[in-house]
């Protein structure tokens, strides 16, 4: 498989085809990225379109630090253009105030399939679902986090942990139905 090196010095020499292979080596991945936080397969369409058209038009001012950073690059895109379609299509709504206790470990999800775990984070409300995905999957700390969506700290770390809690009474409530 072509590395990422060899792909961008393809499109970098102006190879039309290495535009076409990176849109068919990332669409997937891409498309995975969008159904966390957009969970509806019609409107993630349009993120990846976005994404894609911001990604074939800055390709040119990316900056390559060794292998993974194209497919790292590619993701925050992503995700931003992920963010920005739910602002501009759904109303978040943040709320502040103090978290419940912790009342149960969280659920073993080792036999629950990529695909269904995705779904399960996509019937989060969407504020809960957007700060878990940055906190997990982006790896962003609450305060990145608060300062990206325009709130506070608390904030993020309610939601979180609110997100965690309903995420994992999904997921008992699965493997209750599978005698998991």
């Amino acid at each position: 498989m072509e590395t990422e090196q060899q792909l961008l010095n393809a499109i970098h020499g102006g190879e039309r085809a290495a535009l076409r292979r990176l849109y068919d080596r990332y669409s997937g991945y891409a498309m995975a990225v969008g159904l966390r936080y957009v969970p509806d397969s019609e409107e993630v369409r349009d993120v990846l379109q976005d994404s894609f058209v911001k990604i074939l038009t800055s390709i040119g001012e990316f900056d390559y630090r060794g292998e993974g950073s194209l497919k790292s690059w590619i993701s925050r895109i992503v995700v931003n253009c992920a963010i920005d379609h739910i602002r501009e299509h759904e109303r978040f709504a943040f709320v502040s105030d103090i978290p419940d206790s912790v009342d149960e470990e969280a659920p073993d999800i080792r036999d629950i399939p990529p695909d269904l775990l995705t779904e399960m984070i996509g019937r989060l409300p969407t504020s809960y679902r957007v700060v878990l995905n940055l906190f997990v999957y982006e790896q962003c700390s609450h305060k990145d986090i608060a300062r990206r969506l325009g709130i506070k700290e608390t904030t993020s770390a309610t939601h979180f942990f609110r997100a965690k809690k309903m995420l994992a009474r999904i997921i008992r409530d699965y493997q209750d139905k599978q005698g998991i």
